[in-house]
């Protein structure tokens, strides 16, 4: 029988502490917290949690993200995202619901989608997109990627 998952499980199952140093990509199983440094692309399959001391040059993948230290790069919330007054993100938003506290910034786009149909949309052009960039940079040819 498959195990059932509890979306109100509030344990951490990838703790990136502070004082330590992430160089690579992580694809973490449930609920991740960074505290730290990361330079490489995030992916979880739960909620994410960057602390106000964290500082990352990453894109970040999650369903209900919570940023308040320094992202550079995309952040992609499938349910929501709140940006802390501490937080600062330099990248391009897409989520379905989103809270900014008074303080935060947030340089880039940012789609919030309504329903399932336009954030399967959204998502599809933003990977088009990126495909398109990765292209580009790998055929030496300059792009204005961030």
């Amino acid at each position: 029988m498959p195990e059932k998952v509890n979306r109100r499980d509030v344990s951490i199952n990838t703790i990136i502490g502070p004082n330590t140093d992430v160089n690579g990509d992580i694809c973490a199983g449930g609920f991740t917290r960074v505290d730290g440094n990361v330079r490489g692309e995030l992916d979880a399959s739960g909620r994410v949690v960057i602390g106000e001391r964290a500082r990352m040059k990453s894109n970040i993948t999650g369903t209900a993200i919570t940023i308040g230290g320094v992202v550079k790069g995309n952040v992609l919330a499938s349910e929501r995202l709140v940006v802390l007054s501490t937080g600062l993100i330099l990248g391009d938003v897409i989520t379905r619901r989103i809270q900014a506290d008074e303080g935060c910034i947030i340089h880039g786009n940012i789609i919030v989608c309504r329903d399932d149909a336009q954030w399967k949309s959204a998502i599809s052009e933003y990977e088009d997109a990126l495909g398109v960039r990765q292209a580009l940079l790998g055929s030496g040819v300059k792009g204005s990627g961030t």
